[in-house]
Parts: C-alpha cells; structure tokens; sequence
C-alpha cells in the first residue's frame, strides 16, 4: 500500500487526454476516407511479418438507459433491429475478409457497447461462430465481452463461454442503493455476486469489476463499504473510473442533479481511500486507474515491460493491428486511426454498397509516429530510454524534445518523475498523474478548448 499525497493531486488535478491512442480523437478529420483504410491494409498486408490481429465489435443497444454513460449507446427493446444490425456487422467481416491475407491470426478480441448481453444467449453464440469461422484464433487468444448483470441469465456467459470467450468485464459502480437509484442503474450486491460465481463455475479465465467515483451522493464513508464488498469479491481486475459530468455532450447527464455531486475534496478523499484500500488487500497498481492482483496477466505485463495502451484501455498485447467493427469503432492499423459512421442507417448503406464505413480517421506524421512511442512507453513502461528512442527513431532525445522536458522540470521537483541524463522514470505516485506528464510530449494539446475536449485527469 502507498499514501496518497492529496495536495499533489489537487495541484495536478486538470483535464487532459487518457491517450488511448496518439494523436487523440480529437484529431482525427473527414478528409481520411475508406480508400486510405484500405490503403493501410494492404500495406500491413505486404509486411515481411504483419502484425497479428486484435478486433473489437461495438454492440450499442441497451436495454435502460445509465445516466452516467458516456458510452456510444442505443436504448431499445426491438429485437428486429438488433437483428438486422448484427446481419450488417456479419457482412462487414466480410468485407475485411475479402483483404486480410489468410497467415495473419488472432490475437485478441474484445466484444464493447452498449451492452453485448443484451443479444439474448442464441444471437451471441450466432455470432461468436461466425467470427470464429472467418478468423483464425492464436490457441491462446484473449477474448473478452463486457457484460451488463441486469437480465443476465447463466445462458448468456454459457454461449460466451461456449464460443470461446475468457475474459469477462463488468460495470458495478456503486453498491450504494441511493447511488443506483440516482443513475437510473439498480443492481443489487447479491446479483453482482450471482453473475461472478457463474463466471466462475464456466471456468473464464479472468475478471473484471469497473468501479466509478465522483457520482451522486457518493462519500468516502459510503464509497469505502463498495470497496471492502469488492475485495471480498476479489476479482482479477479492477477498474476505478472518474465520472465526467458533460450533460453538453452527452444529453442524457443533465438527468443527474450537480448539486448531488460530491464536491471536488469529497471525489479526492473517495480516490484515495479507494487506492489505499486496493493495494493494501494485495491488488497491484498498474497506473491512473487500473488494478490488478500480482500474477494477474496485466500485472506481470507491467513487470516484464510488455504493458500497452489502447482504444480499450490497457492490454497485454502489443503490436496488434486493432480492427474495429461496427457504428462508432475506431480502429488502429499500421500508421493510421480511423473510426466508424455513428448512424446506423448510413453504415448500412455503406456496408450495402461495398464501402468500409469510415467517417473520419488519421494518419500519422514521423513526428506522431515518434512522439506515439514515447507516451505509449511513459504511459505503460512508467520509464522512458532515451537512448533507445535515439536509436530508433535517428533523432538526438534532449533537443528534439527540448521543449518537453522543461515542462517535466515541474514533475521532478514534486518527486513525481526521476530524470538522468539518459532516462526519465515516473515515481510511484507519479502514475497517479501520468496523464498529466505524458501531455509534455503532446504536439496538439489546445489550452484553448482543453476543458471542453477532456476529462479531468484525476
């Protein structure tokens, strides 16, 4: 367990990219187009050994609506629609299919919403197999599914488990009745524990309990008992989120009150008492919001240098080429980013037409190219080799990033960062705020429109 020096948070607390990706989102533009997706494909393609395969499938629909989402959602309760939607998806694998050559596997696939288990047990094993048809799977792919317990049956993770799946993610929150009853997300500590023994008993491999804080009525006195009820659950992972309260970009958030909020030194209190609690009962600190027991696999990744971050967070598989499917999935391939069309009417026709259905995406300079390495290295190796990145890149480390490490200078003086001549490490409670260090090496951040394009960093 670490202590929590709550003045150094509040001195950092600021909004800033989670750089799930570099550039970040707000980057990406309209004038990439399908035909620069493909481009790219063709190119990883042609490599001497092309990457290997991580695919993401966004299923939107829900059945309720959270209040706190900020997710890419549809709320609806007409199986014909989800029907159809999945017909689309299978017919844009086959799209992909028709480029991928054949020798490149899969590594990792990962089921994202919306809620997936809202597909009732005999469309998720429908399209499980197809994807599993279509692809070949490394034997020791990782395959994960976010699920939501409301109307879960032990059929659904049986069909998940069935096709193939190992991992399991799932969003608790808050144990607090009060809390639920204010997000419009009522989901009882008993159900919670129901769908975890299930989990168990049909043998996946791993889970994954997301926490969030910051939400309506929340104290570090309520908050503690979720925690303790967690660790006694003791899952493999868990996720501890902050709540971005943005009713101007997502609608729906105006259904929660501010004033039932926890103010600003209420939320960091909840923050600390929840990190201390967590590593006190065993679970690793893997960085900014993400804990893992020691022999979990994300754990030792971060141990053996082999942690990476991507569009769903943190992961152990580095050197993927990440294929999203489906409305609003981004993808990461080669040099380039794109993401889907939102509306599902127009990906449809896209799909209908024979067109990848890309709205906006991005293509990254040598410059992002470079300066993607060193965030993905700060982010997840919690150092930095600057003689490493000379030699990759061909570039003299302290000029070409001059400018970044005199905003570092900050950082070294509150003991968050340790820097030699030759190499930058980030502190222990310096993961805390990496988001905060890894914005000295962002070419793009606008002081400008920072607070309305980003979450708070802590």
């Amino acid at each position: 367990m670490f202590n929590i020096d709550l003045d150094l948070i509040k001195k950092y607390d600021r909004p800033g990219p989670r750089y799930t990706s570099y550039p970040t989102a707000p980057q990406f533009n309209n004038s990439f187009t399908s035909e620069k997706y493909l481009d790219e494909i063709i190119r990883t393609n042609n490599e001497l050994n092309p990457p290997e395969l991580s695919l993401y499938y966004h299923l939107p629909f829900c059945d309720t609506l959270c209040y706190f989402c900020g997710c890419n959602m549809i709320i609806t309760r007409n199986r014909d629609r989800i029907k159809e939607y999945i017909r689309y998806l299978k017919n844009e694998i086959d799209l992909l299919r028709t480029y991928i050559v054949d020798r490149r596997k899969v590594a990792q696939l990962h089921w994202g919403g919306g809620t997936p288990t809202h597909l009732d047990p005999d469309e998720i094993f429908d399209l499980i197999a197809y994807i599993n048809k279509s692809f070949e799977f490394n034997k020791n792919a990782e395959e994960g599914c976010e699920i939501d317990p409301r109307g879960l049956t032990k059929d659904h993770l049986a069909a998940l488990r069935n096709g193939g799946f190992n991992r399991i993610s799932m969003g608790v929150q808050d144990f607090n009745e009060q809390v639920q009853k204010a997000v419009n997300r009522v989901q009882p500590e008993e159900m919670t524990r129901q769908v975890v023994s299930w989990v168990r008993e049909l043998g996946f491999q791993s889970i994954n309990l997301d926490l969030i804080y910051g939400l309506p009525f929340q104290t570090a006195e309520s908050f503690a008992k979720t925690v303790d009820a967690i660790i006694n659950i003791s899952p493999d992972r868990v996720a501890v989120f902050n709540y971005a309260h943005v009713p101007w970009m997502k609608k729906h958030m105006a259904l929660i009150k501010e004033e039932d909020l926890p103010k600003p030194e209420e939320k960091l209190q909840i923050l600390k008492m929840t990190i201390e609690k967590l590593t006190g009962a065993g679970y690793d600190f893997i960085g900014m919001d993400h804990f893992a027991k020691p022999d979990d696999e994300l754990a030792v990744a971060l141990k053996e240098k082999k942690l990476y971050r991507n569009f769903q967070g943190y992961s152990t598989h580095a050197g993927t080429d990440l294929y999203g499917m489906g409305i609003t999935s981004i993808s990461q391939i080669g040099k380039c980013y794109s993401q889907n069309v939102k509306k599902e009417k127009e990906y449809f026709n896209l799909i209908d037409e024979g067109i990848f259905p890309i709205e906006r995406g991005f293509y990254l300079s040598d410059d992002d190219l470079l300066r993607r390495h060193v965030i993905t290295k700060i982010m997840c190796d919690f150092e930095l080799d600057f003689d490493a990145v000379e030699k990759q890149f061909g570039i003299e480390f302290n000029k070409y990033f001059e400018s970044s490490l005199k905003g570092v200078s900050e950082f070294i003086d509150d003991e968050l960062v340790k820097l030699t001549d030759r190499r930058l490490e980030v502190t222990t409670m310096g993961r805390m705020l990496i988001r905060n260090i890894a914005m000295n090496f962002d070419a793009y951040l606008e002081r400008k429109d920072i607070n309305a394009r980003y979450s708070r960093t802590v």
